[in-house]
This record gives structure tokens, sequence and C-alpha cells, in this order.
């Protein structure tokens, strides 16, 4: 121990150490999904924080913690970015230097119960702060949240039905810090079961409390997963081939995963005509997704396409929120050359401007996402209260294929559907799809990264509105209020403790009063 310690004095190994401590939760995550070690992953990095020697180190523990961290959840584009993939680690990880400066304020030597409890208010808000910083659509988006590694946990989900996956992450990192506590500051021993009771006990009571979806009729969904296959004629082809083994199986609609048409169907109507003679087969609508530069404007778009039995419906959805550097660069003119190192977009796709819901008859509304657009809550809460009856998520990470990230991007969907009350289908050209109910459990098997197959899922529908569709991502606005209390509480505290420090105003030097000389007698 003794040598540890002295190996920890060193910065060098002391970055090291908070490197891989902030790696850990990755295994809470697909594929290992360990999801129980999410209550502890931080543990070792909040241990390590605490004990840091002064302020400054503890920022760096913080900022080698996130680099850590992001470079777990984001491990699998290394092949594609390369060097670049640390680059963008070691930036979003400074996110997190203030977190491990707060951990050494509130916890650091021998904590009070007082600075215990801040702690578990503060701790868990800070991290929050940090997850909702970047899950702004241009650093990234919200892949990785803590939260999203309970996507298989019933009660979770049920959670997340009432405060997203923020309230999620929230909880975890509040359990982590009291179990951190536990394990260092035996004093606090007591302050830190009464707070994991005190957790096991509010969210048994939101777990009781929240309501279940009300269920109402079915969907028989249809879902093609070509496989990997290279070119988009092939690919065409496949999923054709695939579609007409859905005839007769009475659906409601059939989807196709994301870029599963290479082709702008005004220039190529004979793909459209095509589909829709699938659609009077099928008896169906398809979903279909168009990768292709556009014929009425300029630029190249990914597009939700809806054809029915006479062709395109006229329902079209196109990508709003574009993945960093796969559909576009970020800064282009700055950042240009990750294109000569990686796999970078050569050409930057256009933006879509507003969600869509579609009608896919029969009374079915479809709210459509493609690709990394299911990892952003509030899109799904926008096509749900938008009136939306169904979610679909286009996805392709045949990219990644050998990578942890189909698992990861198709578990998602579980958290989407729990959040909304309303099921979601995730289709990919290559695997993971898969399809939840309105409580995020999966519903039929899964199709992975190595079939090729259609497969047909009855979907219950559900109605009404969830409390997290109603209130949105409320715990970030209590993060929020924490962290301005603990400004104005800090605040107040430097100015009363400079007031203490500065120097007494010299006194005015004494006055004396001189007697007047007696004047001499007459």
């Amino acid at each position: 121990m003794k040598s540890l310690g002295r190996r920890l004095d060193s910065p060098w190994w002391r970055s090291a150490a908070a490197a891989l401590a902030g790696a850990l939760p990755m295994l809470a995550f697909p594929a290992p999904s360990l999801w129980w070690f999410a209550h502890v992953a931080l543990v070792p990095w909040i241990l390590l924080a605490r004990t840091a020697p002064t302020g400054r180190r503890a920022l760096y523990d913080g900022w080698c913690g996130g680099l850590g961290f992001m470079l777990a959840v984001h491990h699998w584009l290394l092949p594609n970015l390369h060097v670049f993939t640390f680059v963008i680690a070691a930036l979003l990880g400074a996110l997190w230097a203030p977190w491990g400066w707060l951990v050494r304020r509130f916890l650091g030597g021998v904590p009070s119960p007082g600075r215990i409890a801040v702690a578990l208010l503060v701790l868990p808000s800070g991290w929050l702060a940090v997850e909702l910083v970047r899950s702004w659509q241009g650093l990234g988006g919200p892949w990785g949240m803590l939260g999203a590694s309970q996507w298989q946990v019933e009660p979770a989900l049920r959670l997340a039905s009432v405060g997203g996956v923020w309230l999620l992450s929230l909880l975890l990192v509040a359990v982590n810090v009291a179990v951190a506590v536990l394990v260092s500051v035996r004093a606090a021993r007591i302050p830190a079961l009464a707070a994991l009771l005190a957790t096991a006990v509010g969210t048994s009571a939101a777990w009781a409390w929240a309501p279940r979806p009300h269920l109402g009729g079915e969907a028989r969904v249809g879902v093609v997963q070509p496989g990997v296959i290279s070119g988009p004629g092939p690919r065409f082809d496949r999923e054709e081939a695939l579609t007409r083994q859905l005839a007769g199986q009475d659906l409601d609609l059939i989807v196709w995963g994301e870029s599963s048409v290479g082709y702008d169907l005004a220039d190529r109507p004979d793909l459209a005509r095509r589909i829709a003679a699938l659609s009077r087969e099928t008896g169906a609508p398809i979903l279909v997704n168009v990768d292709a530069r556009r014929s009425d404007r300029p630029g190249i778009y990914k597009s939700s396409v809806l054809i029915g039995p006479d062709g395109p419906t006229g329902d079209r959805y196109d990508k709003m929120r574009l993945v960093p550097f796969g559909e576009y660069v970020p800064f282009r003119s700055l950042l240009g050359w990750v294109t000569s190192v990686g796999e970078a977009a050569e050409e930057d796709r256009r933006r879509g401007t507003e969600q869509v819901v579609m009608n896919a008859g029969g009374g079915l509304r479809v709210g459509p996402m493609v690709c990394f657009e299911s990892a952003f809550p509030d899109i799904s809460r926008s096509v749900t209260r938008g009136g939306a009856d169904l979610l679909v998520a286009q996805s392709a990470t045949s990219t990644f294929q050998e990578s942890w990230a189909p698992a990861q991007h198709a578990s998602l969907a579980a958290l989407r559907a729990a959040e909304t009350g309303r099921s979601m289908v995730h289709a990919t050209l290559t695997g993971v799809s898969a399809v939840h109910d309105p409580e995020g459990r999966r519903i039929g098997p899964a199709l992975g990264t190595a079939a090729s197959a259609a497969q047909v899922y009855e979907v219950p529908l559900a109605d009404g509105f969830t409390p997290y569709v109603r209130l949105g991502a409320w715990p970030v606005y209590v993060a929020v209020l924490v962290l301005l209390a603990l400004a104005l509480a800090e605040g107040g505290r430097a100015v009363r403790r400079r007031r203490r420090n500065a120097p007494e105003p010299p006194s005015p030097p004494a006055r004396t009063v001189r007697e007047s000389p007696a004047r001499p007698g007459r």
C-alpha cells in the first residue's frame, strides 16, 4: 500500500490511475452489460479525487478520469478516427475537471456529516451538468449517459418514465458517492448508510407511484435487415427479396434501416415503383431511408420516406441531428484535416428543419428518428407530444460491426420507449435490430449482427403521457438550481473570508490639545 501511495504521488502515475478509474463505468454498458456495476463504478474515481493534495490536482484527476470515460465509451471510433479519437476524448474529458474539484471540496480529508449531505446533492448535480453539456449535438451527443446502462432493469425503466435517463444518472451518482463515503470515512458510515436507505426508499416510492402506460391495441410491424452487403444496388435487391417474405402476414407497417435506399427516388422512379409494388404485395406501407443527393434542392440528406401502394405518400423526415465527423465535420475550415487521418465525411450532409409525425394509415401515427437521434431523449419526447403512437429509429452501424457499438445503440430504444410510454422499433441494416414495448421491455427476438432476415413483431400501442413527457428533463433543472445555490453560497463565503482577512484600516493619528502659555499678570 505504501508503494501504491508513493506511485500516486507521481503526477503521471496518478493521471494514469484517474484515466483507468474513469474508464471503469464502460463495463456497465453493452456489450458487457454489467448493469449492477454502475452502482459502484465511480467509487475508485471518487476515492482518488478526494485524496488529491491540492485543488489543482483534483481538477487534473477529474479531467483525466473524464478522458478515460470518454475514450472507453467511444473506443469503437478508433479504427475510423484514429488519433483524433484521443483528441476528442481529451477535449470532452475536460468537462469533468470541475467535478473532480467538487469531490475534493466536499469529501476531502475527514468530511463532516454536513459536508457529506451537501456532497450527496452537489456531486450528482455536477455529473448531470456534465452530461447536459456534452449532450449538445455539436459535442457528439448524449452517447454513454450513465443512466443508459440500466436499459434492461425494469424498475429503472419505470423510473425513466418519471424523470428520463437524467433521473437514472442522478440516482446512480448519488449511490456511488454514498458507497465511496461508506468505504473511506469510518466516522461517516451512519450518514452514508442513511443516504443509501433514503435513496432506496425514494426510488421505491417513485417506482410504485409511476403510472403504467395505458395499452390500446397493437400494430403488426415487419423489420427488414439485409445484413452486410456492399453497394446500394445489391442491398436494395436483398431488401426487396426479404420484404416479399412478409406478404400475407397482415402487417400495419414495414421498416427498412438507415441508408436502405442509396438513390434519390425522384431521380430513380423505377425504385419508387418497386417499393410501391412491395407495399401492394404485403398490404402495408414501407418506411425506407434515403441517403442521397436530393434532386429538388442542393446537398445530401438522410431522409425517412413513407411509401404506400401508390408510391411516396408525401410524408418525409430529413434527419436533423447529424453525427459529428461521420456526417459532417464541425468547423471544417479548421478541422478539415481530420479527413486525411480518418474516415470523416468528405462532404457535409444537410440538416432537416423540423420533427415529423407520419400517418401510416389505419390510425397509426409514426415518429421517425434516424441513427443516433435515438440517443437524444428530447427528440422522442417531442414526437410523442406531437401525437406519435409508435417510435421508429432507422440505423446503420455496419462501420462498427465487430464492436460494442451496435448493441449499445440498440439498447437506447428501451430507454426511449420507457421514457415516453410508446413502443419503439429500432431497425438497422446490419444489426442489432430490436423492438421494445411501452415499458421498455424487449418484444420478440433481436436480429443480431450476423442476421439477414425479415421479422414480424406484434407491437402493443399505448396512449397518454408519462410524467417525463409532461414535465421534461426536470432532474436537470433541479441539478442546475443546486449548483446555482452552491455558487451563491461559495461566493458569499469567499466575500466573508476576504472581509475577515482584510487589514484593519489605519487609525487616524491622535490629536493632542496644547495648553496656551499663561499670560503674565498685569
